[in-house]
């Protein structure tokens, strides 16, 4: 039993060879948006930390960043979904859902200069 008194880690899903590849392709993904909403948002200077992806973001970025790759690690419904928007079980936060809401809006239509491949494949939900 896990320290809560609960079987949750005991019995913990193993992701397919395929939807394990998806997982780590969807938090690259959204790690990617939050690095082109934070270098369009805020200063340079700010930019202390490391994203998920590998590249500078301010704190707050990193904080959502960190937990937006938390959520999607965690996802029940990686094997089936299309994309988090659609799914019935919302992992987010109210506060942070806005917040990456924020961040997609942004930076959703630069993700086609910036990584296309990612962004198509996001588009399409696979």
């Amino acid at each position: 039993m896990d320290r809560c008194g609960g079987f949750g880690k005991m019995f913990a899903m193993v992701d397919s060879p395929q939807t394990a590849k998806r997982r780590v392709r969807e938090k690259r993904t959204i790690s990617q948006m939050v690095v082109l909403y934070c270098a369009g948002n805020h200063e340079a200077a700010a930019r202390t930390e490391t994203a998920h992806c590998g590249a500078r973001v301010c704190p707050a970025c990193a904080e959502l960043d960190a937990y937006a790759v938390l959520r999607t690690e965690r996802c029940r419904k990686m094997e089936v979904k299309t994309s988090c928007e659609q799914c019935g079980n919302h992992c987010y936060a109210p506060d942070k859902r806005e917040a990456v809401r924020a961040v997609m809006r942004y930076a959703g239509p630069r993700m086609l200069l910036h990584h296309p491949v990612a962004a198509v494949r996001h588009l399409l939900g696979r």
